[in-house]
């Protein structure tokens, strides 16, 4: 009988993550659907952008805040060693992996600063500064954007609907996906970086 009722609820959690699993998928889908719909000018216009960039011999240097942090690193590995195919490598810098530099920052000034003040010394006129930030709210992000635009750096940002005011503003392009949800503006924004890499990728190496 205990046997049997094991089975019954393993039985039971399976369909519930299947319930769970296509509920996810559909919300996920008509993120994207959405996304595509409504920013494909703007995905075109960063996509014109970097690759302008990378021919005229700017670099890119990208940021963000925990799974934002990740995915610049992403990126910028994407660019750095390859998308598709082996290729030439492309200057693209994370400014969030070295720890003393974080910290150092971090500790001395402020926690506000620790991209900024790696945009002032390693930014120069015609970089491109990339801000990821799913609420467009992150005070690390804001104050890097500025400094990106003192210096001349043409500036972007990711990020979701609550950061259409606080970060497009303070960009040159800004792609804002349709949804407060963090993991679904996290994954329109993975989406859309395979997207920009693969374009990049053929159109200077193809």
């Amino acid at each position: 009988m205990l046997r049997h009722s094991n089975h019954q609820t393993r039985d039971l959690e399976i369909m519930e993550t299947g319930k769970l699993l296509t509920a996810e998928l559909e919300a996920h889908i008509v993120v994207i659907e959405k996304a595509v719909e409504e920013c494909s000018e703007e995905i075109s216009g960063i996509t014109e952008c970097i690759l302008a960039g990378f021919q005229q011999g700017n670099k890119i240097l990208l940021c963000g805040n925990g799974g934002s942090a990740a995915d610049a690193q992403h990126v910028a590995a994407e660019f750095i060693n390859r998308f598709r195919f082996d290729r030439p490598a492309l200057p693209a810098i994370a400014l969030t992996t070295d720890s003393s530099i974080l910290t150092c920052i971090g500790n001395d000034s402020a926690f506000e600063n620790i991209f900024s003040r790696q945009v002032e010394a390693l930014g120069t006129k015609g970089d491109i500064f990339v801000g990821i930030s799913t609420s467009g709210q992150s005070p690390n992000i804001l104050k890097a954007l500025e400094i990106a635009r003192e210096k001349g750096l043409t500036t972007i940002g990711f990020t979701g609907e609550k950061g259409r005011s606080s970060m497009g503003e303070k960009c040159d392009y800004c792609l804002i996906i349709p949804s407060s949800d963090t993991a679904r503006i996290q994954e329109c924004h993975e989406f859309v970086w395979h997207v920009i890499c693969g374009a990049v990728e053929s159109s200077l190496f193809q």
